[in-house]
């Protein structure tokens, strides 16, 4: 436990202040609610339902603000150039904005349920006080005019006792609004589940792009005032705390209190999330701009096992090892874009991927490029953009697993590291390869291009730590994997086991390739 408090503090202080964010803004709102002279009467009918409502949308509003950030990739990128001098444990949260992505989605999903929990009630409680006869002030309240050019200032959206919740619903703004992020936003969580995404990446691809309507719908969802409170002037003349009592009173001339008056709520939710859309279309604008940008296919490699090895060459392209790239082929799908790592090295005067079938996307692709006889598909290429892999020559030892075709991120490192060390570049850290073996009847690697083979199999991960542990006591070791999360849970409990508690003695740091 002492050792996964050393290496992850950090994540544990971002995602306490953001855990407390949630709670402090909901508290604090419903509070506000409950309390507020002005809602007075709408709580009179509505009941605390209100304020569980309004204090959920605020946090809808916070989330949904931040939902976008992790995903700007170009933002990212430039963080993690500009945090290059920043300690080791605040560059790595970069590395963990999938993560986040996911933790904020699934509190949008917590404070929706709780929204549309908390509005049944109050449409239920709307139709009960528009229907009721008994001349209580709810229904007192329930009957005020909807018809604005003879002074009427309503507070129940439904208008006559014939009207339906369900007709309301479809009909307003807000339920609309409301009904339509409701199935976008069901529709992204259930596709983007480890299975969907896996098995079926167009279906997750596509439908991940509802967000549009999600937050169109977010910013126009409060245009309606569905919940209104008693406007500031009427406060004034007929204050609820003097005038409720006597509701039966205020249409008497003689009366001091006056029929109260209200007005919707002003919508929000733009103020929010302005700024994280606009920064977002400008990313979007980026990455078109530079998806634009002509690709000339220097080299076509057909590897065994269906591997397709693409050398490409572009204009102004500049990238570091372990980064990644989105690629679009035109000709097989408009609006598909897939990652896939760079297996070049910075120093080479190309840049490559390695391309496994790993499903119809993919599949398409490699059939394209193996017909012989047709034209070579255009290509589209977006990126480079930063991974974890990056720091990998900031460790002086360096252990990389991958898995299947995640051995590609380590395939630029490693002919890196031979370029390096080709021109005794003294800023490498790096100071030993370790011997590797794959393929005895070729005369270098497949991927790397290097004599010394990289070695397939599946290790004793206790005893491997264990040896690098011995091995290097004083060292920090860089662990880094491409590859799946089964695999990623094992190296991380190995790293928190075998790093020390003493910061002058070995300390491991688990990175993982996310995209």
């Amino acid at each position: 436990m002492g050792n996964w408090v050393v290496n992850h503090w950090f994540s544990v202080l971002f995602l306490a202040v953001w855990f407390g964010l949630n709670v402090f803004l909901f508290v604090d709102a419903f509070l506000k609610y409950e309390k507020a002279d002005k809602y007075y009467y709408t709580r009179k009918i509505l009941g605390s339902t209100l304020a569980c409502a309004r204090a959920s949308a605020l946090c809808l509003n916070f989330n949904s603000m931040l939902i976008l950030l992790p995903v700007c990739r170009n933002l990212l990128s430039f963080l993690r150039g500009t945090c290059s001098f920043c300690s080791r444990t605040l560059r790595k949260q970069l590395d963990h904005n999938l993560t986040f992505h996911k933790l904020v989605a699934y509190m949008i999903c917590l404070h929706t349920a709780i929204h549309i929990i908390a509005h049944l009630f109050n449409f239920d409680c709307y139709s009960r006080s528009r229907q009721a006869t008994d001349g209580s002030l709810a229904s007192i309240l329930s009957g005020l005019s909807h018809d604005e050019k003879k002074g009427g200032s309503w507070l129940n959206p439904i208008q006559s006792p014939n009207m339906t919740v369900k007709y309301v619903t479809f009909t307003s703004i807000a339920g609309l609004t409301g009904v339509i992020m409701t199935i976008a936003l069901i529709l992204m969580v259930t596709s983007a589940t480890e299975f969907i995404r896996r098995s079926y990446f167009e279906v997750f691809w596509y439908t991940h792009h509802l967000f549009i309507f999600y937050i169109l719908g977010l910013g126009i969802h409060g245009i309606g005032g569905i919940v209104r409170g008693q406007t500031e002037k009427s406060m004034k003349e007929s204050h609820p705390c003097k005038c409720a009592e006597s509701f039966e009173m205020w249409d008497d001339r003689d009366s001091h209190c006056k029929r109260p008056e209200f007005e919707g709520h002003p919508p929000e939710s733009w103020k929010w999330i302005l700024a994280p859309v606009i920064l977002y279309i400008c990313e979007r604008i980026l990455r078109f701009y530079r998806s634009q940008q002509k690709v000339v296919i220097t080299k076509v490699v057909m590897h065994p096992s269906k591997v397709l090895e693409l050398q490409m060459n572009k204009r102004g392209f500049s990238m570091e090892v372990g980064q990644y790239i989105f690629v679009n082929c035109p000709s097989i799908s408009l609006l598909e874009w897939h990652p896939f790592t760079l297996t070049s090295a910075p120093e080479e005067d190309f840049f490559s991927i390695h391309i496994r079938a790993a499903g119809d996307w993919t599949e398409n692709l490699i059939r394209a490029f193996e017909q012989q006889y047709s034209t070579i598909p255009r290509i589209e290429v977006d990126g480079p953009f930063g991974t974890a892999s990056e720091d990998v020559f900031q460790y002086e030892v360096a252990v990389l697993v991958g898995a299947g075709i995640g051995v590609t991120p380590f395939a630029s490192i490693l002919k890196s590291i031979w370029y390096k060390f080709q021109c005794a570049d003294h800023n490498l850290k790096t100071k030993k390869v370790g011997h590797a073996a794959l393929n005895f009847d070729k005369a270098t690697d497949i991927l790397t291009g290097l004599k010394q083979k990289t070695s397939f199999g599946r290790p004793m991960w206790d005893n491997e730590f264990s040896k690098i542990a011995t091995s290097h006591p004083k060292s920090v070791v860089g662990v880094f994997l491409c590859g799946p999360q089964i695999l990623a849970k094992s190296l991380r409990k190995c790293c928190h086991r075998y790093s020390s508690l003493d910061p002058r003695k070995v300390q491991f740091y688990f990175n993982k390739e996310n995209f």
